[in-house]
């Protein structure tokens, strides 16, 4: 009788381990935990704060709702101030001591280089990275779940626009000195090269620092018509405003990343006729019903937040997250989630359609237009001087 029990026990610690063993980090019965690393401090605050904004009130709104199959959704999120080597250090932490069971909203093309292997390794999923960054839509990265057109399609837009709307053929560019700037520096590169045409300058700055000025001296020699910023808003800022203080009339183009709010409010006066490439819809307007969904989450949750477009572009990412947790079993894992939205393939957020496929992973691969005109970001349909 002692052996028999002494044998049932064991069968049942044994299968107690083996359940423990095969549970999915960050899944409880209770909640689904997701962590972010993200620069919620420094010069780029505005970046990481805003898609943590949008991404808690689509978790909030889920929440309200009952959950993902009774699991409320929680967002853990540590500053890495924009740099790569604190964004390794939170990522680990947030994968071996918080257990997540996926990262989200990490912000940044260098950070998301330095943090994107580590999630690979452990086989965690690596939702919507704020970077269009070409090394993320890579085929074979199947965690990568990308939500946003990439630098490329944003240059390319850019670049065909000057040209046949404008007749601008004369274009430089200033890029940051990282993997981010060069990477945007490279999307003008091969926009223009497809109409035989070549940069007339590039000026470049460092990571977290304003210091352009030998840049736009450089630049200035080469009289461009249009000069394409691949920054952040602080040096962006700087950049125009000495720009039109020594009488440069190039047009002033910038992608999405700069933190088009952000940018406008640091410019003042200096931001009119700047242009912005977006990678979400307008965040106050109304062609989709996503926007309104989005406007009564985000204020449901922050009575006193504003729309901007990286809160936009944070609660797509968490409703496209709920989405594809709701039809990835009664207890999600990590594989069952990347599997499900590999097979389902299209998501439709109100309106805005994403597609995935098995070696697919780009999301959408809209481009908007937008411009600073008195103070503020408006949509625009053409460019003009």
């Amino acid at each position: 009788m002692n052996k028999r029990r002494t044998g049932v026990l064991a069968a049942m610690l044994w299968l107690v381990a083996t359940a423990a063993g095969a549970e999915t980090p960050g899944v409880t019965p209770e909640r689904i935990l997701f962590g972010q690393s993200a620069a919620l401090g420094g010069p780029a605050a505005d970046l990481g704060t805003e898609m943590r904004r949008g991404i808690l009130a689509a978790f909030a709104e889920v929440n309200r709702a009952g959950g993902v199959g009774g699991r409320r959704l929680e967002l853990r999120a540590y500053d890495d101030r924009y740099e790569p080597e604190q964004a390794i250090a939170n990522t680990l932490k947030l994968i071996n001591n918080d257990g997540v069971f996926a990262l989200i909203g990490a912000v940044g093309t260098s950070t998301s280089a330095a943090s994107e292997p580590i999630a690979r390794a452990a086989g965690v999923p690596f939702i919507a990275p704020f970077s269009g960054a070409q090394f993320l839509r890579d085929p074979a990265l199947s965690e990568v779940v990308n939500i946003r057109a990439s630098y490329f399609q944003e240059t390319e837009t850019l670049v065909e626009r000057l040209i046949s709307e404008l007749g601008i053929s004369r274009i430089g560019v200033l890029y940051q000195d990282d993997t981010y700037g060069r990477n945007g520096l490279a999307g003008v590169r091969q926009a223009l090269e497809r109409r035989g045409l070549a940069m007339v300058g590039a000026g470049t700055y460092m990571r977290n620092s304003t210091a352009v000025k030998t840049a736009l001296l450089g630049l200035r020699q080469k009289n461009p018509e249009a000069i394409i910023i691949i920054g952040a808003y602080q040096p962006s800022a700087v950049f125009t405003q000495w720009a039109r203080k020594l009488g440069i009339k190039a047009l002033i183009g910038n992608v999405s990343f700069v933190g088009s709010d952000a940018l406008a409010a640091a410019l003042g006066p200096a931001g009119e006729g700047v242009y912005i490439t977006q990678v979400v819809p307008f965040p106050e307007g109304d062609t989709i019903p996503l926007l309104a969904e989005y406007r009564k989450a985000l204020t449901a949750n922050d009575a006193r937040a504003e729309p901007s477009f990286g809160s936009l572009e944070g609660y797509i990412a968490g409703r496209l997250t709920a989405s594809v947790l709701a039809r990835a079993g009664d207890v999600p894992t990590r594989e069952s989630f990347l599997a499900t939205l590999a097979n389902i393939g299209t998501f439709d957020i109100g309106g805005f359609k994403l597609r995935y496929g098995p070696r697919d992973n780009q999301g959408s691969d809209q481009v908007f237009l937008t411009m600073i005109h008195d103070g503020k970001i408006i949509s625009v349909d053409r460019l003009s001087q």
